[in-house]
């Protein structure tokens, strides 16, 4: 009966981050928000939190701030001003204190400091108790890079067709396997590994740039060849648009894996 239960909160789980992330620019209240999970604030507020394993208000305010983050670093194009309204912040002056609170710099001060291409954006607590952002870079030769690159990977952009996907979401990248494993018995059931070409695809829908390894969002899934009309238990239908993507093919070992990543960015 508890697994049931749990399962259930897991499921409406997916509607509701999927929600809070596409409306990141309005007023989203505890009342709001329990709601379209049909659940009573107090409930929804506990339901939540052992989930997620944070807050609704910290969830919301963390994804405020570390997009805020993405955006400063890497497009210049968009002024402070665009960035924190379209990210809900009312006013410079709110925009200001809570992301000094999180990072411990001014959103001004945070985009001067970025370096162009950087690997993760750290917090550290000074001996002060005040909370600092650290740029951690790849330290490597361009040239060696290069080299490993022409060695190892063909890289290309391409134009890829609409991709309809079966996705279960996992939240933290310790929780990825269990959520394949859920994709994979789901898939199993509908005896989809009969076809050719069956494709396992993990799709991002934070940066480890800006998000803790243990808090991005990853959906594990797999490509269907006709899109699924509705969520079946935890597993619920996405969809890539088409368009141009990086694509780089070739065998690397575990070890090479993060410097594939570098390769490709």
């Amino acid at each position: 009966m508890q697994k049931i239960i749990l399962k259930e909160y897991k499921k409406r789980m997916v509607k509701i981050i999927q929600f809070i992330d596409n409306n990141l620019d309005t007023e989203l209240s505890l009342d709001k928000v329990a709601a379209i999970a049909a659940y009573s604030p107090f409930h929804f507020h506990r339901i939540f939190r052992m989930i997620v394993g944070e807050t609704l208000q910290n969830y919301i305010f963390r994804k405020r701030i570390e997009k805020s983050a993405f955006y400063l670093s890497l497009r210049k194009n968009l002024s402070v001003k665009d960035i924190y309204l379209d990210l809900g912040f009312s006013s410079h002056s709110d925009f200001n204190k809570a992301f000094k609170k999180y990072y411990g710099k001014s959103p001004s001060e945070f985009r001067k400091l970025s370096p162009e291409k950087f690997h993760t954006i750290s917090q550290i607590q000074s001996k002060n108790g005040q909370v600092d952002a650290v740029f951690d870079q790849y330290i490597c030769n361009i040239e060696n890079l290069l080299n490993w690159t022409t060695m190892n990977l063909k890289i290309k952009v391409t134009q890829l067709p609409e991709m309809n996907l079966a996705a279960v979401m996992s939240l933290g990248i310790a929780n990825v396997e269990s959520s394949f494993d859920l994709v994979i018995d789901w898939a199993k059931e509908k005896q989809l590994f009969s076809r050719e070409n069956v494709k396992m695809i993990s799709v991002y829908h934070d940066s480890f740039k800006v998000t803790a390894a243990d808090k991005v969002r990853i959906h594990a899934c797999i490509l269907l060849d006709e899109k699924l009309e509705k969520q079946e238990g935890q597993v619920f239908p996405e969809t890539i648009e088409n368009g141009k993507f990086i694509v780089g093919s070739g065998e690397v070992t575990p070890a090479d894996f993060e410097q594939l990543w570098v390769s490709l960015f």
